[in-house]
């Protein structure tokens, strides 16, 4: 039986295909479009999941959408009559799009399909809806390694839920309670992404990686205004400091004076004062995510937990969550945003609705260490290489291993494009950026001269599974690098006492671990551990790094610049290497240098990512 799964029309589209219950093919749009957050129908990742299992369309049993549009469409309308006039500009600019599209959703997925594939199979009898937190909860259950737990999805906002507790027993997954909108966890902290001067849906990985430079100081201002939060960490927020349910933007004037003065501008140089509303409403946030789990686990009594939706990817608060001990074990979708509610929803239909049984596990989880997209083998990419222009070596998987191992060793900023893509938006060791940790100047040479991006943004350590608890102070899997670890003290340079007095941004420069790289200025790490039966090649490069260096651990950063989303062919690959200052690329077995390569090319290229 072959399932696919869609989400599309909101942010992050994707597509995933499951067949007799096994995860074997799921990408978002935005790797084949090169639009990053892509919305639109994933045309192109529907395409990739048939060819990758070889299957005609006609041999889809079901295609299931991820969400209810209808029932989005009645909390717009219950929004606006419960705001009403107040609402009318954000309604009357919403609603011509209604109208036209997304009220038809299903007739229109219907055509959409038809338009793709022709119209021997009714493609309306095949489409099947399933709701959008239900989504999220089935793809935190059923690919999770457990046989019983609870599920905790927190998000924006999906028809009417924000958050919602679910028990999955076997292949049943039964939602207990809910908090619905306008009440969200998300789109508070989303309002402090837009009000920190960041892009709301994308930035709010900035206002976690800002929060250490800052002091929690406006923590007791957003419970005293903002939030209630009750014991068993349900909320409600103060709609009047909002307005995003009437409005076209996520604060109001009454927010502003709350804070004391209008949002900072995009690209504007950041204060002391941003850092101190990030440190705040990331204060927050933990707070809240830790009173629920607390509740969800005297509710229910169960002793593992699974995540899932954008907050679960709030991996700061995931790691404090896990220090609590609440649980026995913990489990986190890799794609926890709403490109993972496509997987979730074929999951949902296979085991709910058809009532099938659930697959013996094989490894860590039903993921497959997330590896769920395109990949090509070296006679594809040779080709794929030559038509760009590139000057490359073929090498043995040996040679390949050594050579890069070696310029790594040498401080060399490496892009890696090794076997299938992942699904969801971390970089995995299959399309990464790779570095060495122990430079203290890597961190600003990443994010200056590779990734163009602010100086601030830590980045992640990929660590041998079997040495994570000798550089990293905890003891458990984090496959996909959503759980934040301090370094081990044994790593840890003492500060001088001049160091300690210095405060925000100023503490960037600080050496603060025999890995700086990858150390942010509170010590902590977001740690990706590495293992050997799903990244075998990616296990093999780090393993030798440690035989020529003696750290077990590598700086891992998406293969990408600020701006695109991660790249997923050869050529993109290509395009990002000679567009940046990466100095090594390989791709399967084909090393590339920068030096080898057309000077012209190289200033072809930089010239287009200095225009965009």
């Amino acid at each position: 039986m072959h399932i696919l799964g869609i989400s599309a029309y909101y942010h992050d589209a994707a597509a995933c295909l499951v067949r007799d219950g096994e995860i074997v093919a799921a990408a978002q749009e935005e790797r084949f479009t090169r639009k990053k957050h892509d919305s639109a129908f994933p045309e192109m990742a529907i395409a990739y999941c048939l060819a990758e299992v070889g299957i005609a369309p006609h041999a889809l049993d079901y295609v299931v959408f991820y969400d209810k549009p209808f029932l989005k469409f009645e909390r717009l309308l219950e929004t606006y009559l419960a705001f009403a006039p107040r609402g009318f500009p954000s309604f009357a600019t919403s609603l011509p799009v209604w109208l036209k599209d997304k009220l038809f959703q299903k007739s229109m997925i219907a055509k959409a399909l038809t338009a793709l594939w022709g119209d021997d199979v009714d493609w309306a009898k095949r489409l099947l809806f399933s709701e959008h937190h239900f989504s999220h909860a089935a793809s935190a259950f059923f690919p999770s390694p457990f046989s019983e737990a609870a599920v905790l999805t927190m998000d924006g906002v999906g028809e009417w839920t924000t958050t919602s507790l679910a028990v999955g027993i076997g292949n049943s997954l039964s939602v207990r309670k809910e908090i619905h909108f306008p009440h969200s966890l998300g789109l508070l902290y989303s309002a402090f992404t837009y009000y920190t001067g960041f892009k709301v849906n994308s930035g709010e990985y900035k206002v976690m990686g800002l929060a250490p430079y800052g002091e929690p100081k406006y923590a007791t201002l957003i419970r005293d205004h903002l939030i209630d939060i009750r014991d068993d960490g349900s909320f409600a927020l103060d709609m009047s400091y909002f307005d995003y349910c009437t409005g076209l933007t996520m604060s109001n004037g009454k927010f502003d004076a709350l804070f004391g003065g209008a949002p900072r501008l995009s690209e504007s140089q950041l204060t002391q004062r941003e850092m101190d509303l990030a440190a705040s409403i990331q204060a927050i946030t933990e707070e809240v995510v830790i009173k629920l789990a607390r509740s969800v686990a005297r509710d229910t009594g169960q002793k593992n937990l699974c995540l899932a939706g954008g907050v679960a990817l709030n991996c700061v608060a995931n790691g404090k969550l896990l220090r609590e001990n609440i649980f026995d074990r913990l489990w986190i979708q890799p794609a926890a945003g709403d490109a993972g509610g496509a997987l979730g929803a074929a999951l949902a239909a296979y085991h709910t609705m058809l009532d099938q049984p659930r697959r013996p596990m094989s490894g860590l989880d039903g993921m497959k260490g997330s590896y769920l997209g395109p990949q090509y083998d070296d006679g594809d990419i040779a080709r794929r290489l030559t038509e760009c222009g590139a000057a490359f070596t073929r090498l043995t998987e040996d040679e390949t291993i050594e050579q890069a191992a070696q310029a790594l060793a040498d401080g060399k900023a490496l892009g890696w494009h090794n076997g299938r893509m992942e699904f969801g938006p971390r970089a995995l060791g299959g399309r990464s950026i790779l570095a060495d940790p122990r430079s203290p100047d890597m961190q600003k040479l990443l994010n200056l001269k590779v990734k163009y991006r602010e100086s601030f943004r830590p980045f992640a350590p990929s660590v041998l599974r079997e040495d994570v608890s000798a550089w990293f102070e905890m003891d458990t899997d984090s496959p996909y690098m959503l759980l934040v670890a301090e370094v081990a003290r044994d790593k840890r340079r003492q500060m001088t006492p001049d160091e300690e007095t210095l405060f925000g941004i100023e503490k960037l420069n600080i050496q603060r671990s025999q890995i700086p790289a990858v150390t942010h200025i509170d010590y902590s790490a977001r740690v990706q551990t590495v293992h050997e039966e799903t990244n075998p090649r990616y296990h093999r490069l780090i393993r030798r790094f440690k035989e020529i260096t003696g750290c077990p651990v590598l700086v891992n950063t998406s293969f990408n610049v600020r701006g695109e989303p991660i790249v997923s062919t050869p050529e993109d690959a290509f395009r990002c290497f000679m567009g940046t200052e990466l100095d090594v690329l390989v791709v399967g077995n084909a090393l590339l240098r920068k030096a080898d390569q057309s000077q012209s090319l190289a200033a072809d290229y930089k010239s287009r990512y200095e225009l965009d």
